[in-house]
């Protein structure tokens, strides 16, 4: 499966794109002014998106992507 393809696939499932997954992560602690908070790991995040959105690991993994930079 593509990149895109899990991006499409998330935003099918919870409605939200990526920019979306950004302004909530800012809400949570996880983002400052777009970027990653160096103390926050990537199973943090991982296990915020599969607890609040239902999603599996590889396209959490895919959320954390963005948030790291990835298009």
């Amino acid at each position: 499966m593509s990149f895109q393809a899990y991006i499409d696939n998330i935003k099918t499932k919870t409605g939200k794109t990526p920019s979306d997954f950004k302004k909530l992560a800012v809400q949570k602690g996880f983002l400052e002014k777009g970027n990653l908070e160096p103390i926050v790991k990537a199973g943090e995040i991982v296990k915020w998106l599969k607890e609040d959105f239902g999603l599996g690991h590889g396209h959490a993994m895919a959320i954390y992507a963005t948030f790291k930079g990835m298009k």
